[in-house]
């Protein structure tokens, strides 16, 4: 079946694109109002796009616009992208609700605020993962904005860690999940299938056997 983008309504887009675009992770972002205000909410719309400069990247917008996000973002430069693990979907969930600008999110879904190390707003730590983040680009993209931030600092649960020294993190162990199609799915990040890349020379040399 083809779908003639052209021709279909933006909503039926937002859908086919959801639908199919599986799994994706979700950015659990944590923003701060000039006032102080704590603002948290979770997007899908979400990948890294660079390592030089470290760059991520969340799309705010589209049928489910989060306002207060954008606003806080427009207003500091900052903010904190937390990766969600199964054992705080329910949480992740409360902060999804479309609450009024001036209720925590966080203190709403019970969770516990810790102070970043760079930025102003606090990252959760409820989280195995946490971005402290500042803007790097906003992108308008129609009814999206899509916000590029350069990560100044990354926080990783200590028993996930396998040597500091190297970088090396043992990703099962951090328990991520990831968005799935409308109707609340997510999908678990520890059923994997290892099929390690084949070097240049071993394709090359595979029919001189």
């Amino acid at each position: 079946m083809m779908f003639d983008f052209a021709t279909t309504s933006p909503n039926n887009r937002y859908k086919l694109l959801t639908a199919t675009v599986v799994p994706r992770p979700i950015a659990w972002v944590v923003t701060q109002d000039a006032q102080g205000g704590i603002n948290m909410a979770p997007f899908s719309f979400f990948n890294a796009f660079s390592s030089n400069p470290p760059v991520l990247g969340v799309s705010i917008g589209g049928p489910h616009t989060d306002k207060d996000t954008l606003a806080n973002i427009r207003a500091t430069g900052q903010f904190v992208v937390c990766l969600v693990p199964e054992s705080a979907v329910h949480a992740m969930n409360i902060t999804a609700i479309d609450l009024p600008p001036e209720v925590d999110e966080m203190a709403e879904a019970k969770l516990t605020p810790v102070p970043s190390s760079l930025v102003k707003p606090p990252r959760v730590a409820e989280s195995p993962v946490a971005f402290e983040c500042e803007t790097h680009q906003l992108v308008p993209l129609g009814g999206n904005t899509l916000v590029l931030g350069t990560i100044l600092a990354a926080h990783v649960q200590d028993d996930c860690v396998l040597d500091a020294a190297k970088c090396y993190v043992d990703t099962p162990r951090l328990g991520l999940i990831g968005r799935m199609h409308g109707g609340g799915g997510y999908a678990r990040t520890t059923d994997i299938i290892n099929v390690p890349r084949i070097p240049l020379a071993d394709w090359q040399a595979r029919d001189k056997g």
